[in-house]
């Protein structure tokens, strides 16, 4: 449960998806002055080198953001989101690429509040030591599903509640399930994103239809950009599903999600879906 590193990972197409939406959902909140709460169940370390072994295992990046670096026509969403992966980076230098954690803070405002939640003991360690001094923000060694009910509804009555975890087990699918549940019976009317993987043996199907019961107000944004390996593995594409989505956000993604699907397209199937309750 404990061997999943997203350092592996960093800044690959699921990585420019979901964090561009997540900027998105939190610009809509910044729009009302009243404050807010970001609830962060699978946080990572906050911040990853591309020049890491880590990185460089599989070199993931160059299949995700790397795509993006030198584009001079992005759609204003896209642009919005690689100026802040810039502002994370010494000018000229692409060697940094934020988490969620870091994508938070340079998006919230100042009386804004984090909660990050991360099991894995490196992991939490470096997210700790990240946000040492951020009195916006607090670091936990924990389960975030777990968490979750103790922390809704926020004092504020504002909340995102961001849900990445790694599926490395299929439990993560119905303690996805779980936990959304028991957050909308305590806070019906807060943001929930949860990030998801779509592999060939697609368990993203029941995911999808088992959240769409629990609300009328959703949408869904997905995208398919690679084949399946040799071996029939891999992962195709990934989605975000959204519970009480910003009004706008269906709009500004059907501007986005032809260009960002061509560009980080591997494959001449390549798709994308937008869906909405």
């Amino acid at each position: 449960m404990l061997a999943y590193r997203h350092a592996f990972h960093a800044g690959n197409h699921a990585d420019v998806l979901k964090h561009c939406v997540l900027q998105q959902v939190l610009a809509y909140m910044n729009q009302k002055d009243k404050p807010y709460w970001v609830i962060d169940t699978h946080a990572g370390a906050g911040m990853y080198s591309l020049a890491s072994d880590y990185a460089n295992k599989k070199s993931e990046y160059l299949e995700g953001i790397a795509r993006l670096w030198d584009c001079q026509d992005l759609p204003n969403v896209l642009q919005e989101y690689v100026d802040l992966i810039q502002r994370c980076n010494a000018k000229g230098d692409w060697s940094l690429y934020p988490g969620s954690p870091e994508v938070i803070r340079r998006s919230i405002r100042a009386d804004d509040r984090m909660r990050l939640y991360e099991l894995h003991p490196t992991d939490f360690d470096i997210l700790e030591e990240h946000f040492d001094r951020d009195r916006q923000a607090k670091v936990f060694k924990g389960d975030g599903f777990a968490s979750l009910k103790a922390l809704l509804p926020p004092p504020t009555r504002r909340a995102v509640v961001f849900m990445d975890p790694p599926y490395e087990i299929k439990s993560d699918y119905p303690k996805v399930i779980e936990a959304l549940s028991e957050g909308l019976k305590k806070f019906a009317e807060g943001v929930y994103i949860v990030w998801y993987p779509i592999l060939t043996r697609g368990d993203h199907v029941y995911l999808i239809d088992q959240m769409r019961e629990l609300s009328d107000k959703t949408l869904n944004i997905s995208m398919l950009v690679q084949e399946p390996d040799a071996q029939g593995f891999g992962m195709l594409g990934s989605g975000l599903f959204i519970i009480n989505p910003p009004w706008i956000l269906a709009e500004k993604m059907q501007e986005v999600m032809p260009y960002l699907t061509e560009k980080l397209a591997q494959f001449d199937g390549a798709s994308f879906e937008i869906s909405a309750n």
